[in-house]
């Protein structure tokens, strides 16, 4: 089966949307690899203790984004090759990102420098195989 996901009920995303940014993760470190099965939309509900129409509207997202596909009477599955993306719409969400990452940095008083290295070392754990400073489970909080 595939890593757990969890969710933390005291972050102001919406669970949909920390279901949806923890699968891009666990795809882009690897820890779901092309191919690989998730797991049911009745049965991640059920785990994490949510309405199955939140994970169901996760799933749709991702399956719309060309990160999952899905394969009738077989299952939801991680698609084989990476999603195209155009480059105005790449760089439209790496600028947000990188916003919310840089008023996160601000907000917990971290030096540009500190953001940068922090970065840098995250990168590396994606793009080398490792997970980086994380574990190999997302952590959190069940709902």
């Amino acid at each position: 089966m595939a890593p757990t996901l969890r969710i933390d009920p005291r972050d102001a995303r919406p669970i949909w949307r920390q279901i949806e940014e923890n699968v891009q993760h666990l795809v882009a470190r690897g820890a779901l690899p092309p191919g690989a099965s998730v797991p049911s939309v009745r049965d991640l509900a059920r785990e994490l203790q949510v309405n199955p129409a939140t994970v169901s509207k996760a799933y749709q997202r991702l399956t719309d984004a060309g990160v999952l596909s899905v394969r009738r009477g077989e299952g939801t599955f991680v698609s084989d090759t990476p999603p195209p993306v155009s480059d105005s719409r790449r760089n439209g969400r790496l600028q947000e990102e990188a916003t919310r990452y840089a008023s996160l940095a601000v907000t917990l008083g971290a030096s540009r420098e500190e953001a940068l290295a922090t970065l840098d070392a995250a990168w590396s754990g994606l793009t080398n195989g490792g997970a980086g400073s994380e574990s190999s489970e997302l952590e959190g909080e069940e709902a």
